[in-house]
């Protein structure tokens, strides 16, 4: 699969992983070079727009990207 579209303007991997690179670099393969519909903000941004994409959700909080999709 090819890079996320929108890696380069997520604000996860440009702010909030600056001091982790060795988690950061785990999360960027498995969800951002690799299977991105499996991305729970990407899953988010999809569904409801990038404005409701929380900027604290983890890239492997699917069940609390369900959530907030659900709520709408």
């Amino acid at each position: 699969m090819a890079e996320c579209e929108v890696l380069s303007a997520c604000i996860f991997f440009n702010d909030k992983m600056a001091n982790m690179p060795g988690t950061a670099a785990g999360y960027k393969r498995q969800y951002c070079q690799g299977d991105n519909l499996q991305c729970a903000r990407y899953m988010v941004l999809k569904s409801l727009g990038k404005p409701k994409v929380p900027p604290d959700l983890f890239p492997n909080q699917e069940s609390r990207a369900r959530k907030i999709i659900a709520e709408g």
